[in-house]
């Protein structure tokens, strides 16, 4: 298996409770689990595999520590690296920038050299009128609604799990 590290920004917790749970799902050990606050180019040149995760705030944008932490991740040379995305967004209350943090990470890494994986999650099932994450019908990553729709977010992180099997990431 190669060596997956996770690395997600939360303020509520909720990012980091979906963190745990595709960790879990993917076998990966909660030490290779990590708040993004903490990250440095060292701790994330040590895997093969990163899963970045985001929740979406105020006007569609990532969670604060995220933007110390793309800089770090820029610097670390992702080059050759496989790199996942998830987030977490409210479709009810923001359904025209759900999710949109996804769409920011891939955005500020799609000039490392990194392999996206975990790409291609179909939008059908999700209520939502608009994301910078998703286009053609797809999200560039794992999107998830666990204020509106809890009840399918363990039904998602699974299938994603397997899309990232079938995808040589795990």
């Amino acid at each position: 298996m190669k060596k997956i590290g996770i690395y997600y920004g939360s303020s509520t917790g909720t990012c980091a409770e979906i963190a745990r749970k595709i960790a879990a799902a993917l076998g990966v050990a909660p030490a290779d689990v990590h708040d993004v606050s903490d990250l440095t180019a060292a701790s994330a040149a040590g895997y093969e595999v990163l899963l970045l995760g985001s929740s979406t705030w105020g006007d569609g944008e990532l969670q604060d520590d995220w933007y110390d932490a793309l800089p770090k991740l820029r610097e670390a040379g992702l080059r050759g690296k496989m790199v996942g995305l998830f987030g977490c967004g409210d479709s009810g209350s923001y359904p025209d920038t759900f999710c949109n943090a996804i769409g920011l990470l891939y955005d500020g890494l799609k000039e490392t050299g990194c392999s996206f994986v975990g790409g291609g999650v179909e939008t059908d099932g999700y209520d939502f009128s608009a994301s910078s994450a998703a286009a053609d019908g797809k999200f560039v990553g794992l999107a998830l609604d666990d204020i509106n729709e809890s009840g399918r977010t363990d039904e998602r992180i699974a299938r994603w799990a397997e899309l990232l099997k079938a995808q040589g990431a795990v």
